[in-house]
Parts: structure tokens; C-alpha cells; sequence
């Protein structure tokens, strides 16, 4: 059974571990076991956006925002990496919101609507994640950033469709599965290696706009 194994907030921002970074960040969360409201745009909470109450965002140009609302990684991939680093890593060091069990985030498609728990939360997956300074420096791995995009197991962004209460345990329903083919996995490949699959992603409607922005103007380039 897919589930939400934990859900990890940042409840302060800390120092940047990237000392050429100007802002702090918001990538150490750890998991919490209380409910968590989680917004979707036009939900407004004392004028906050669409995304979990409670968590920390550092970069808001570069973090956030209604298509990356929710960031999930899979524990299964987590233990992986245990495996090749051969160090333990906890729930949420990767910086997710919810470190999920029993659904492969990585293949998940773009457009993909994911019913988590039973409080009204319907999710829907947009993105994969770009790994960034902060997220090699907080990690403290020399190379981190070319290891990570190696792997091709980015975890995804999810902007929040219908707002509702999370918690540790919640089960994950896949309500909504698009015909196209284009996966978490394509669309990482994609933007960070192999240029030539841009195209195959213009099937997905439901694309975060900054990666839509992105494949058009590369796109032109190409002509």
C-alpha cells in the first residue's frame, strides 16, 4: 500500500550551508507527528501560498511556489543511496516534505492526481527536483550534484490541487493516471542530459511553467 511514511518540516530557516549563497535555507525538515494543513493556491493563510503550514522556505525565487508546493521522495530510494554512500539518512534529509513508501515517485507522470489521506488532500505531480549548492553542502558530499543527477531519481514536485490535512501514515491513492508517457524520470533526462527528448515533453499539459518556459526556448534555439 502506497502511504506518506513521514511528513518533515523546517520550522526555522537556518545558515546556508553554501557560503556563496546570500539567503538561508529551509532544507533541513524533520519529520513531525502532528497533522499538517496543506494549501492550495487561493487558500490563502495569513497571506501565505499554496504549500504546508509551518515549513520553512529560504529562496522563494528559487524555492516554493504553487508548482513545487510539495516535494516527495521516496524512502526506497533513500535506502538506496544509503547503500551507495554507505551512511544513514533520515526521513527529510533530502529536504522533502513527505518521504513516501510503496509508489515509485521517480515514474510517476506528469499530471499524475495523488489522493493522500482521507482530509480532502489531492495532490498533482508537475516537476522533478534540481539538485542545487545548498542541497550538496548540506549533504557535506564533494560531487554530490553530478552523483545525484547520475542517478536519475530526482524525486517530484507537486502543486496542491485540493487542500487538506496531512500526517505520518497517510495512505496515497492514485486517482488520476494521464495517457502520455512522460515521467518524472523523462523530464530530469530531459532538462539536465539528453536535450533530444524535449519534445516528447510538450504531451504533458500539466508541466510546471518554468519547465515549460524552459523546453520552448531551448526548442527555439534548436530551429
Amino acid at each position: 500500500m502506497a502511504r506518506v511514511l513521514s511528513v518533515n518540516l523546517s520550522a526555522h530557516a537556518r545558515t546556508n550551508p553554501d557560503t556563496k549563497a546570500p539567503k538561508p535555507t529551509g532544507i533541513d525538515k524533520n519529520p513531525t507527528p502532528e497533522p499538517v494543513l496543506v494549501r492550495a493556491p487561493g487558500a490563502m493563510l495569513e497571506g501565505l501560498g499554496s504549500g504546508l503550514v509551518g515549513d520553512t522556505i529560504g529562496n522563494q525565487k528559487l524555492h516554493g511556489g504553487d508548482d513545487q508546493a510539495v516535494y516527495a521522495y521516496a524512502r526506497e530510494d533513500l535506502d538506496e543511496w544509503e547503500g551507495r554512500l554507505s551512511r544513514p539518512l533520515a526521513n527529510g534529509i533530502f529536504g522533502e516534505n513527505f518521504t513516501t513508501t510503496g509508489i515509485d515517485v521517480t515514474y510517476a507522470r506528469i499530471g499524475e492526481r495523488w489522493r493522500v489521506g482521507t482530509a480532502g488532500l489531492l495532490l498533482e505531480v508537475s516537476a522533478p527536483r534540481t539538485p542545487c549548492r545548498t542541497f550538496e553542502k548540506f549533504l557535506d558530499i564533494d560531487g554530490w550534484i553530478k552523483t545525484f543527477t547520475a542517478a536519475g531519481k530526482p524525486g517530484a514536485y507537486l502543486r496542491v490541487i485540493e487542500s487538506g490535512t496531512v500526517r505520518a501514515g497517510d495512505t496515497i491513492d492514485i486517482e488520476h493516471r494521464p495517457e502520455h508517457d512522460v515521467t518524472i524520470n523523462l523530464v530530469y533526462r530531459a532538462k539536465m542530459s539528453d536535450p533530444s527528448l524535449l519534445p516528447q515533453l510538450l504531451a504533458a499539459d500539466a508541466l510546471s511553467d518554468e519547465l515549460k518556459a524552459i523546453v520552448a526556448k531551448r526548442l527555439a534555439k534548436s530551429i
